[in-house]
């Protein structure tokens, strides 16, 4: 009977979502054409946190005292399902984009929706010349103000874990000299996880950890960078999965909810006043 429940509940709640979806999203291009999206994400923030409540999943943010909210940034956050894209926009309280396949542009009306959006186009080779376009072009909006978010896994994880970081999104913090600030998702894979259509009663918690400043970081040093990154991804993921020893969770105590950022950000303020 449970399992009989599940099917039942998890095919409601898709079709919930597909219908919320695509008016909202539809509504939301619209008004992009009028009001840059750039200069006023609230609504889009709102869209993305609204799809999980329809979704049935609970959601909570939890900031580390070390987490600047007020600079641009490179967030770099472990990858587990198609539910993603909406809590990492609505977890970040800040303008943040991604990055697409420069080819997904030339698509009609969607290119141009990412375009409007800010998302930033990158080749679709790998080739050395492909790689360094994505630098220039990356660095490019972050110059602009524009923090980017980025799977360093390069796929989603297929058993909970947070698998091996691939060097790109570290080798551009080095070249363009911004901080890197790790995240760590957890209950997303007791969500939904790749292969499957269940949707499970989870409760979904986003660390936004220290930022990491990468200023001064040479080239001999971007592995130990992304050594350092991928453990504080994956210590809270481990901790969730119950594969990580006691001592390894020291780290919890110092992390609050909204509380914490609104004075981080009334801090930061008063520091620029000054």
């Amino acid at each position: 009977m449970k399992k009989v429940y599940l099917v039942i509940r998890s095919i409601i709640l898709w079709l919930a979502s597909i219908v919320h979806f695509f008016p909202i999203c539809t509504l939301l291009v619209i008004l992009g054409i009028f009001i840059d999206p750039r200069k006023n994400d609230r609504p889009q923030r709102w869209f993305f946190r609204n799809i999980l409540r329809v979704a049935g999943v609970g959601f909570e943010v939890r900031y580390s005292p070390g987490f600047d909210p007020t600079c641009t940034s490179i967030f770099i956050c472990n990858h587990v399902d198609i539910f993603d894209a909406f809590i990492i926009y609505s977890a970040i309280p800040q303008f943040v984009r991604g990055l697409e396949l420069e080819s997904h542009f030339k698509v009609p009306a969607y290119g141009w929706m990412m375009k409007r959006f800010g998302n930033v186009p990158v080749p679709n080779d790998n080739s050395p010349s492909g790689f360094k376009t994505m630098l220039r072009r990356a660095k490019a909006a972050l110059d602009s103000g524009v923090s980017l978010i980025v799977f360093a896994e390069g796929t989603r994880t297929r058993d909970g874990r947070v698998g091996p970081f691939k060097k790109g999104a570290f080798v551009l913090a080095q070249y363009s000299g911004y901080p890197i600030v790790p995240m760590s998702i957890l209950g997303a894979y007791q969500f939904s996880r790749k292969g499957s259509w269940m949707l499970y009663p989870s409760n979904i918690i986003v660390y936004l950890h220290d930022t990491i400043e990468t200023k001064g970081v040479g080239k001999h040093e971007v592995d130990a960078l992304m050594e350092k990154v991928h453990q504080i991804v994956s210590k809270p993921v481990d901790e969730a999965l119950g594969i990580c020893t006691e001592s390894d969770v020291i780290w919890r105590g110092k992390y609050r909810g909204k509380g914490l950022i609104k004075s981080l950000m009334a801090e930061k303020e008063r520091e620029r006043e000054l």
